[in-house]
């Protein structure tokens, strides 16, 4: 149970044969030790990913940066993320999840402290920001995704001054087309089917 801070070798996620499900919680406070109120777990989906929660409501969701630091396991007996174990005595790397709600890999080299991520980064990686049928681009903005525009009610979650992305068209089923849409997050997929070969 790795309380707020995974070091290498250890397991985040879920062992299947033991029941026991693995996550980061936060501390209190800078100085209280008790559990805070955000927890850093392993979701099970199609494709498995990290999501912070406050309070059991999500705040952020990992991205292809998240996936590219850690080992990650899906069997059928568990599925896990870690750190890697390094033959290098003078450099260790942990993962932390603080308690201001914020994740962080820090590497110690030689005694020295160095951030080499940093989660969330910015306000496209908070959970839903955009809403649905959008995206968080480049400069930060939302944008509508092809074949949708800015209209009908204000999407919850959203500033007042941002409208919900609505379809331009009615739906065709004569359609056959589907938008490529690059360096994107992958959507949720808890409810959905996900073919992860396809690119």
């Amino acid at each position: 149970y790795p309380t707020d801070t995974l070091l290498p070798g250890m397991k985040l996620g879920w062992d299947r044969t033991k029941n026991i499900t693995k996550t980061l919680t936060s501390w209190a406070s800078l100085t209280d030790p008790s559990s805070g109120s955000y927890v850093f777990a392993i979701e099970n989906w199609t494709v498995s990913h990290g999501l912070i929660t406050n309070t059991g409501q999500p705040k952020y969701r990992t991205g292809a940066l998240y996936r590219n630091l850690v080992n990650i396991t899906e069997t059928e007996e568990e599925i896990s993320h870690s750190l890697n174990i390094t033959t290098n005595v003078s450099s260790i790397s942990i993962l932390r999840m603080t308690y201001t709600g914020s994740l962080q890999l820090m590497e110690f080299i030689g005694g020295e402290r160095h951030t080499t991520f940093y989660f969330p980064d910015d306000i496209c990686d908070f959970y839903n920001w955009c809403g649905n049928n959008s995206y968080c681009n480049t400069s930060i903005n939302c944008v509508c995704i092809a074949g949708f525009q800015p209209g009908g009610q204000y999407a919850e979650g959203l500033t007042k001054s941002e409208q919900r992305c609505v379809r331009k068209s009615q739906l065709s089923c004569h359609e056959r087309e589907f938008k490529k849409i690059r360096n994107m997050k992958l959507p949720d997929n808890q409810y959905r089917i996900v073919d992860i070969k396809v690119g």
